[in-house]
């Protein structure tokens, strides 16, 4: 997410991290990975219970895609930290109609 996130930045599009991590363990995690997006802390596991993905003290590692009416059009169930960013870039591409030629 990282690497792409200009791209993502220059299709307008928002990314953010959560995990139940407290706001000081999230900080030291996004300056040690010098990650240029938000990580938000659900230490009451509010988020999680909704999403599915809470598991007792952890969560399950998940990348939901959620649309500008705030549905959830995509779940991507395994992350892969080498190629998420670029498989989420597809994704959302591949909804777009090409350019009509001149």
């Amino acid at each position: 997410m990282r690497d792409h996130f200009n791209r993502f930045k220059e299709q307008k599009i928002t990314v953010f991290g959560i995990s139940y991590d407290s706001v000081e363990s999230q900080k030291k995690f996004r300056d040690k990975y010098n990650l240029p997006f938000i990580l938000l802390s659900d230490n009451k596991h509010k988020v999680g219970k909704l999403y599915g993905v809470d598991k007792g003290r952890w969560t399950t590692r998940k990348t939901f895609i959620i649309d500008q009416e705030g549905k959830i059009t995509k779940i991507y169930d395994k992350v892969s930290v080498t190629t998420h960013g670029e498989d989420i870039l597809d994704f959302l591409s591949a909804d777009k109609p090409e350019p009509a030629e001149k």
